[in-house]
């Protein structure tokens, strides 16, 4: 089943449960005023849609919720400078709402029609702007109440400024074409088979948790012989590395299996995936950023997992060697 089949509506009330600190996305950012010290960087796009550019706004407001309507309608005004441009063009803001330090913003279907490379510079703008406002740490956007998806078709979820780099000047929508080793289950759902797939992916998404959103979307549509192994209802809120181990962060929907399969296979898809990248040699899994929790009876999360290849079977149902 493709992700986009699986779109789920989301709602505020079930979104209170981020991690208080970044995605785990490396980034380069330059240092911003406090809203409430004076004056902020409103993002708009050049003309030639290779980056976006800061210009500098005093806000009126104090207020939380009145900085960010004025830095909406902002946003939606032409800038004076001839070379750059709003990067509310072509589609709606519908609205937004605030939870906790989460800023969801609404927008209409026409926002699906951007190209994938303006639709980054859009996200780009938009969330570098807004989480200037003190005390919005996230925004995620929505199109009429959808949770957006990227190219890929993968949930794009939650984001901070620091996912947008700037990479020295060079563009800051750059895609980038990657061969992933992924394991998923076998049929029995008692082993793991070996799946390499092919993305093209945002430059701005960290390889990690590409490889998470991906085990989180299952087997690429008439892939034979391998099965999901993670809810698909699963948020990953965030995944970092730290000294060669990965932390990923779910949200509790990872707790509730829908796949017949075993509690190892689950963890193991997860763990050899990830260690399969250069930099990472271990995982370490959190619910809800916590690690005092025990899956299926048996996993402790406070246990840090090295990789696991007795579980990897052949298609045909032979153990590797």
């Amino acid at each position: 089943m493709s992700v986009k089949k699986r779109r789920m509506r989301l709602l505020l009330g079930i979104i209170p449960l981020l991690l208080a600190g970044g995605l785990g996305l490396m980034g380069c950012t330059e240092q911003q005023a406090a809203p409430g010290e004076g004056t902020v960087s409103v993002y708009y796009i050049n003309k030639a849609e290779t980056k976006v550019t800061p210009v500098t706004r005093t806000l009126e407001s104090t207020e939380k919720g009145a900085q960010v309507a004025e830095l909406i309608e902002a946003l939606k005004e032409n800038p004076v400078e001839l070379s750059l441009r709003t990067p509310v063009s072509g589609y709606e803001i519908n609205g937004w709402e605030m939870s906790d330090t989460l800023l969801v913003v609404d927008v209409s279907e026409e926002y699906r029609r951007a190209q994938p490379t303006t639709e980054v510079l859009i996200r780009a703008a938009l969330i570098r702007t807004l989480t200037q406002v003190a005390g919005i740490d996230y925004v995620s956007l929505t199109v009429n109440g959808e949770a957006l998806t990227d190219n890929l078709g993968v949930t794009v979820g939650p984001m901070t400024a620091d996912m947008f780099i700037d990479n020295a000047g060079n563009e800051i929508n750059a895609y980038e074409k990657v061969r992933l080793k992924l394991y998923f289950a076998n049929e029995t759902g008692d082993g793991l088979v070996e799946s390499s797939v092919a993305c093209v992916y945002n430059s701005n998404i960290s390889l990690e948790k590409l490889v998470v959103e991906r085990l989180v979307a299952g087997p690429v549509e008439g892939t034979q012989g391998v099965y999901p192994v993670v809810n698909p209802s699963t948020k990953v809120l965030s995944v970092t590395v730290k000294d060669g181990t990965c932390y990923v962060n779910f949200d509790d929907n990872f707790l509730t299996q829908m796949y017949n399969v075993t509690g190892d296979v689950a963890i193991y898809a997860i763990v050899n995936s990830l260690v399969e990248l250069s930099n990472v040699n271990k995982v370490q899994i959190a619910i809800n950023g916590e690690t005092d929790v025990t899956y299926r009876e048996t996993f402790h999360f406070t246990t840090v997992f090295d990789r696991n290849l007795d579980l990897v079977y052949r298609t045909n149902g032979e153990t590797k060697p």
